[in-house]
């Protein structure tokens, strides 16, 4: 069974996000990248970046297929995690400590719209 973290928002397209004040931590589900495989790249958008939310901001690509990341949230990319460049499979091995971006929230009334733990864990179980 996928491991769901409390205290986090989640959306339908598996992304994951932590609040820190007005930003927005993002990464992927375990179940995500259960159904992924093994990753073998991540393409990250640039810091300074606007993305809107629903928007793509970047993709995964394994062994299997190639799914887009959605940003939960509107903003601006405040960071991307450089260490995915050169170890994509660190998502595979905790998706919940290796975060993909981090998103200065230009409308955190945008969170309202997202699910809760226990919703996430109904809407993948």
């Amino acid at each position: 069974m996928s491991k769901v973290i409390d205290g986090l928002l989640y959306s339908e397209s598996h992304e994951w996000v932590k609040v820190d004040g007005d930003v927005a931590i993002i990464g992927v589900s375990d179940y995500a990248q259960a159904e992924m495989g093994e990753i073998t790249y991540v393409d990250l958008p640039g810091e300074g970046d606007e993305i809107e939310k629903g928007e793509d901001f970047g993709a995964l690509e394994s062994v299997k297929a190639a799914s887009e990341l959605y940003s939960p949230v509107s903003g601006t990319v405040e960071a991307v995690n450089e260490d995915l460049d050169g170890n994509p499979q660190l998502i595979n091995e905790d998706p919940y400590s290796n975060w993909i971006i981090k998103v200065k929230m230009s409308d955190d009334s945008e969170l309202g719209e997202l699910m809760s733990a226990a919703d996430y864990e109904k809407s993948i179980g």
